[in-house]
């Protein structure tokens, strides 16, 4: 596709103020894109300034919509040529999961979708789900596990074993895009993000999208990224970042999300551009179908402490945080064949690229000192 092409396309973007959507935004409009995005409340500058300061980039919209308002989509959807779906919502103190996590989920991208198939223009809805649909399998024991976009995170399961409130990983962050959160680390005072409750959010959604795109007709793709690290406009983030800066800063209670996720065998990385790129990738390449894991790297919390130690000295890796078991290397793999088969290249594939950048984001958002 020739750039003057791309000038001609429109593209929406949804939640467009977070760590994803706001790098997506910036990739789209370097690439020619006009794009038109939603965020609950276009006039908090608070949230927002960072998105309008990319209008010096290309014709860039910020609309008012809400994932719970039926068609509050389709003023930001209408005449567009691509959807990408990043907006979820995130509700950190539900006592009722069910009703406040996985069925606004569901409703909320189910809306979406119905304002995609009202505009009648758009080509392709890319949705951005989380490898959380993917990994969450239980009876996966022993080493050398391969998953792909074949393996679907067992719900009934999930819902079935549920505690009560199910099970919520207790941080001072909120990793709003992590892939999954798996035990309780109590730490009173702090906010709870749902944990099984998620995973089965990201089964249900997915599911829910695809018998949406059938029904209207629809070119669905899903992305299902791992942990995404790596600089984005985000002035402030709810995501990974942190728990991936953990050994430098410190932070024990995002460590304890590093940790949270090996349990499931592997600390599966992406650079936030190439995750950008492979939205973008999956949404042009008109061969796209079904779902794509986006992950160009595995490895472990010793291998990264490893590294971190090698790479940056001078903030000195804290080794106290490193105590229990701790995989030598990852026990499972997460393969993204089938992105790179059709045709795409990561640019990030060893952790000194990625980390590069992300040491400097981690200085700029305050998580580690200058």
């Amino acid at each position: 596709m020739s750039a003057g092409d791309r000038r001609k396309n429109t593209a929406c973007v949804t939640g467009g103020s977070g760590y994803i959507g706001s790098a997506l935004i910036k990739l789209l409009l370097e690439k020619g894109y006009a794009v038109k995005t939603t965020v609950r409340n276009p006039d908090d500058m608070a949230k927002n300034s960072h998105i309008k300061g990319f209008q010096a980039l290309g014709p860039l919209e910020v609309f008012r919509a809400d994932l719970e308002e039926e068609g509050s989509f389709d003023e930001a959807v209408a005449g567009c040529d691509y959807a990408f779906l990043v907006a979820a919502p995130v509700n950190l103190e539900s006592e009722d999961p069910e009703r406040e996590v996985i069925e606004p989920a569901v409703r909320g991208t189910l809306n979406v979708m119905r304002s995609c198939a009202k505009a009648g223009t758009v080509k392709r809805v890319v949705l951005t789900s989380s490898v959380a649909s993917i990994m969450v399998r239980p009876e996966l024991q022993g080493d050398g596990h391969v998953l792909d976009e074949e393996s679907w995170s067992d719900a009934d399961r999930l819902t079935a074993t549920k505690p009560l409130h199910w099970v919520r990983v207790h941080t001072p962050h909120t990793f709003s895009s992590l892939p999954f959160h798996i035990r309780s680390f109590k730490r009173p005072g702090h906010s709870s993000v749902p944990s099984q409750a998620y995973q089965v959010s990201k089964v249900l959604v997915e599911k829910a999208a695809c018998g949406s795109a059938e029904e209207h007709g629809i070119s669905l793709v899903t992305i299902c990224p791992v942990v995404a690290v790596g600089a984005a406009p985000a002035p402030s983030v709810r995501t990974s970042v942190p728990s991936c800066l953990s050994l430098l800063s410190g932070d024990e209670a995002a460590f304890s999300v590093l940790r949270a996720i090996e349990a499931f065998g592997t600390v599966a990385l992406v650079h936030i551009e190439d995750l950008c790129r492979a939205e973008l990738f999956v949404a042009e390449e008109e061969a796209a179908a079904g779902r794509y894991l986006c992950c160009s790297l595995n490895t472990t919390v010793l291998q990264l402490a490893r590294f971190l130690a090698d790479k940056y000295p001078q903030y000195a890796v804290k080794t106290n945080l490193l105590s229990g078991e701790l995989l030598e290397r990852p026990r499972v793999c997460l393969s993204s064949a089938k992105l790179v088969r059709e045709g795409f290249d990561y640019k990030y594939k060893k952790l000194g690229g990625m980390y590069d950048d992300t040491i400097d984001y981690g200085k700029a958002l305050g998580i580690l000192p200058n």
